[in-house]
């Protein structure tokens, strides 16, 4: 097994699929690499960049949570590597005009004050999502 076959999918849609070189990400446990024929495993993704390098492209996701798992795919005699995000998608395709409105509409519905926790959570939620698109397109502000 000497190929890398990533996939980086949400429950909506498959974002990216093909052989890659690399896949890079941050669990709970601090980032990480997955290389071909890496060990089998299972884990977390923290909400952050995930990077996929194949060939002389860079192929980066905003990704908002989620799990992988790698394992050998012995029929096609290379190393599997799968993203499972619940929210994610390319950082090119990041709307910031639309990330900033989130940002200011949460932070506005924080400030009211009159939130029950189910709601506060949801909104605290939103505005983490916000940030993050605003972190990795480029417009933090």
């Amino acid at each position: 097994m000497t190929s890398l076959k990533v996939e980086i999918v949400t429950p909506e849609v498959a974002l990216w699929a093909g052989e890659a070189t690399a896949l890079i990400a941050r669990s709970s446990d601090g980032d990480f690499t997955i290389l071909p024929q890496h060990t089998p495993t299972v884990g977390d993704i923290t909400p952050g960049l995930v990077r996929v390098e194949a060939g002389t492209e860079e192929v980066a996701f905003c990704v908002h949570g989620g799990f992988f798992q790698v394992g050998p795919d012995a029929e096609a005699g290379v190393t599997r590597a799968t993203v499972l995000a619940g929210v994610a998608e390319r950082v090119s395709d990041i709307d910031v005009a639309r990330a900033q409105a989130s940002k200011e509409s949460a932070q506005a519905q924080l400030s009211q004050g009159e939130l029950d926790e189910t709601a506060r959570s949801q909104v605290e939620a939103a505005l983490a999502r916000a940030e993050l698109r605003l972190r990795l397109g480029g417009a933090s502000r």
